[in-house]
């Protein structure tokens, strides 16, 4: 049952305790979705056990906008690579956004690390203007 975190297991179990564990891709795609949502909403430093868990303070890359957008695709696939195991391949990309110049749109493109999967996931996230991101398929 890989298609979830040990938590979301655990809790499954006390749920379901006759459920069979087959994985279904679309629960592992949810299961990632919600763990981005976690871990790029979350600031280096608020996690105990681990200090370098999440994304650094977005506001220090707006204050060089746009010019900081690099540094930004590279600090959220970091991020995305080292505390996200089910991802590989992990690439992000700015998005232009004409609707809200004050909201910073970009793009998650990855593969499922399952060893029998070449499945390739987009998640397209969205930094608005109280640091906020939120991530949809």
């Amino acid at each position: 049952m890989r298609e979830a975190r040990l938590l979301e297991r655990i809790r499954l179990k006390e749920q379901d305790p006759l459920r069979r564990e087959s994985e279904d891709q679309s629960r592992v795609i949810d299961s990632i979705q919600d763990h981005l949502k976690q871990i790029l909403n979350t600031r280096q430093g608020n996690v105990l056990i681990a200090e370098e868990y999440g994304t650094p303070d977005f506001t220090e890359f707006l204050t060089d906008y746009p010019q900081s957008l690099r540094g930004f695709e590279r600090a959220i696939k970091q991020t995305i690579t080292q505390f996200e195991p089910r991802l590989r391949a992990v690439r992000v990309a700015f998005t232009p956004q004409e609707e809200d110049r004050l909201a910073v749109k970009f793009q998650i493109f990855a593969k499922l690390a399952a060893s029998d999967s070449n499945t390739s996931v987009l998640f397209e996230s969205l930094l608005d203007s109280d640091g906020k991101i939120s991530i949809k398929k």
